[in-house]
């Protein structure tokens, strides 16, 4: 048995990176390519480290013969003063969340936030009326979603936020970006009214995720007409996306994005054009993995507390 030609090291730099997803989604196609790829988490959290060690975490990597970063949460803006190059999307986002570390040790970053979810977008929802959109969410996801979508041809396109100023000020940033669209920030309270005119809804921010269970709007709001995408994954099925369904709406779920961005950044790392199917396929047997482990977790827990006695009804 020949060991494969080609070696690649890739590491992910963030704040409580251990559970996730990506190393084994890059790992897998890495082997399906015959390549030996190892994926290994940086969890500055685990680390006892500071946000802005992540320049010295860069160099660490050049240093030790990594062939590059994925960066997330909360350094993807931080990163980039420590970087040789960064590519034109990423600097109009400002934030980075894929560095590619060159032969030569030069740093180059760019930003598969936005691309991964405009390839998810165009696949997942093809042929989607692009008139009026709404975006639910304003923070660093949401200005990468929100890029997209004006890079889509969104003509108009209403950013709400809990935070109004956050709001504004995105959209503000966006508006320089593409004079040729429209882009205003609205408030929760004109969520009525705006979905009465919408062709579709983005959804950015955390609810819906395991913690923080439920949906960000009154769903009843939604008729069969409507577009809805959603970027949180974990559920893949959050009440949203079932409500959307249920609305008789077409949907895209927030896998989708997670598997986009490791396409694009795979192909940055390698050269090699990923096979996005088969990376889906994966990452959802991957989910599946999660939902079975963390229902034998609770079993196991409600068990247990029977038979100690504790927990409801007991003394």
């Amino acid at each position: 048995m020949s060991l494969p030609s080609e070696s690649y090291l890739i590491g992910l730099i963030g704040d409580g990176v251990l559970p996730s997803l990506t190393p084994p989604m890059h790992e897998r196609e890495g082997a399906a390519h015959g390549l030996l790829y190892l994926y290994r988490p940086i969890d500055i959290a685990a680390l006892g480290l500071a946000p802005e060690s992540v320049g010295d975490l860069v160099r660490a990597a050049r240093n030790l013969g990594y062939n590059g970063l994925n960066i997330t949460h909360p350094c993807k803006q931080l990163v980039i003063e420590h970087l040789d190059e960064v590519d034109a999307d990423a600097a109009r986002l400002g934030a980075v969340n894929t560095v590619v570390i060159g032969a030569d040790s030069r740093t180059v970053g760019h930003n598969t936030d936005w691309s991964g979810f405009l390839s998810a977008f165009r696949s997942g929802l093809p042929e989607a009326a692009l008139g009026r959109v709404v975006q639910l969410g304003a923070g660093g996801a949401g200005s990468a979603v929100a890029y997209a979508l004006l890079t889509a041809g969104v003509e108009h396109l209403a950013i709400v936020d809990v935070d109004p100023s956050r709001a504004q000020s995105r959209a503000s940033e966006l508006s320089e970006l593409f004079p040729g669209a429209s882009v205003e920030a609205r408030t929760t309270a004109q969520l009525a009214s705006l979905l009465k005119e919408a062709d579709g809804v983005v959804h950015c921010t955390p609810i819906g995720m395991a913690a923080h269970p439920g949906t960000p709007f009154d769903t009843a709001l939604l008729e069969a007409r409507h577009w809805v995408a959603d970027i949180v994954y974990r559920p893949i099925e959050t009440q949203l996306v079932l409500d959307a369904r249920a609305a008789g709406c077409r949907v895209l779920d927030g896998g989708r994005m997670a598997v986009g961005q490791a396409v694009d950044a795979f192909r940055i790392f390698t050269g090699l054009e990923p096979d996005a199917d088969r990376m889906r396929a994966h990452f959802l047997e991957l989910v599946e993995g999660e939902a079975r482990d963390d229902a034998r977790d609770e079993a196991r827990s409600e068990t247990a507390a029977a038979r100690t006695g504790v927990g409801a009804g007991a003394a």
